[in-house]
């Protein structure tokens, strides 16, 4: 009966490509029209695959893959997922899913209420883990986020150091000004904006191994009396900031604190102080998080859409001074971590074993190919409570006054 239901399902998504299935009975069906897309082969080698693949397909062929039950042609990830991924978003699920689809929408706001404790387990269940992991994919500066590619060839850490000034330039900044850094990482937004800006800036973080590194750079770098990290929630910071930036943490925030988060961003920011909130977003309407995504790698995340974000910006008394919206340059990003994370395999097989290697490079290749193929893209939010507290054009942005280009000559 399950493999005459994923016959039925794979029969109405595979459309483009080829897609060849071996089945736990030894028989074996193609799929799709040969044209257009890759032809893959796959193999599922536990009988109670069929089943799980049908109930929930993102769980299953993740879990299926990581534990080497599910076997691809070649070890063809790539091509695989971007057969799935390409077709599923054209094709959407079929009519006997979408009762299933409609329950993971339902469960999604349990998952996504994250208050201050629960949010801490889940920050630590992923940027907890060792160290030495992230220096084996990611930039010196530890930037894990979207990097700002303004040419195809540029490197990886060149890209970085230009979203640090492209956001700082939205930010402003002015030296002497006080800034607060929610979701500071390894501290290298904070360190760029007090080194390069001369902002004193107090950055947080809820992963006890990003607060130690993080001071310790500031220590390093000789910034300690301009910049602070502390180990805290955002929920519970205090005082008055003339600027607040945010990168790749509103991701973790969680639908039911959307209020919450904002109305922290209008108490703690100045009169006509100035916030740029970045985050990966869906550039479709409101949807819900892959659950394999949601047990492996973040617990408690989702990326919003631009509907349900500004909704809630403007139910908190911010005015949306800017947006923008930046297309496959995380695309661009994850394929650098992904081949130097493939580069040290070997390396991070030896931290953790088999199952984690292929663990991560499904999550990056998966996650690559969201951007590329299923309209995933990165949001900017310039946010302020006065209207004139930025520019009325972007002319600051992309032509830079000499105190601007003074900023970029010192950080270059």
């Amino acid at each position: 009966m399950w493999i005459m239901a994923l016959d039925r399902l794979l029969a109405h998504l595979m459309k483009r490509g080829r897609l060849r299935v071996t089945f736990p009975d030894g028989s074996t069906r193609s799929y799709g029209d040969g044209q257009g897309g890759p032809d893959v082969g796959l193999t599922l080698d536990d009988p109670s695959l069929p089943r799980k693949i049908v109930l929930s397909p993102d769980m299953a062929v993740g879990e299926g893959y990581m534990d080497g039950r599910l076997t691809i042609e070649d070890d063809d990830l790539y091509g695989f997922l971007s057969l799935a991924i390409s077709n599923i978003a054209a094709q959407g699920q079929p009519w006997f899913r979408r009762p299933l689809e409609g329950l993971k929408s339902l469960m999604q706001r349990i998952d996504q209420f994250n208050p201050v404790a629960r949010a801490q387990a889940n920050v630590a269940h992923h940027y907890d883990l060792s160290g030495e992991l992230y220096d084996l994919f990611l930039d010196a500066d530890r930037q894990y986020s979207c990097a700002y590619f303004r040419s195809p060839d540029m490197t990886l850490e060149d890209a970085q150091e230009a979203k640090k000034h492209h956001i700082a330039g939205k930010l402003l900044i002015e030296p002497g000004m006080r800034v607060l850094d929610v979701g500071c990482g390894w501290g290298g937004m904070g360190l760029t904006l007090a080194r390069d800006y001369g902002a004193h800036v107090t950055g947080v973080t809820l992963s006890r191994e990003q607060h130690a590194m993080a001071n310790a750079r500031a220590e390093a770098a000789g910034l300690a009396d301009k910049v602070t990290f502390k180990l805290m929630d955002y929920r519970h910071v205090t005082g008055q900031f003339d600027r607040i930036v945010s990168v790749g943490m509103f991701e973790h925030v969680g639908q039911p604190h959307y209020n919450a988060y904002f109305d922290t961003i209008h108490r703690l920011l100045a009169p006509k102080g100035v916030a740029l909130v970045h985050t990966i977003g869906r550039a479709g309407p409101p949807g819900a998080t892959s659950p394999w995504i949601t047990k492996y790698i973040f617990p408690g995340g989702y990326c919003p859409a631009m509907s349900e974000t500004l909704a809630a910006i403007e139910r908190n008394n911010l005015v949306t001074a800017d947006v923008e919206v930046w297309r496959m340059h995380y695309a661009q990003t994850l394929r650098h971590w992904h081949d130097r994370f493939m580069a040290n395999i070997d390396k991070v097989r030896a931290l953790y074993d088999d199952r984690f290697c292929r663990m991560w490079r499904y999550y990056l290749i998966a996650s690559e190919l969201t951007f590329r193929l299923n309209d995933q893209v990165v949001f900017q939010f310039q946010l302020s409570p006065d209207q004139l507290a930025v520019p009325l054009t972007r002319d600051y942005l992309y032509h830079p006054t000499d105190t601007d280009m003074g900023h970029r000559q010192v950080a270059e």
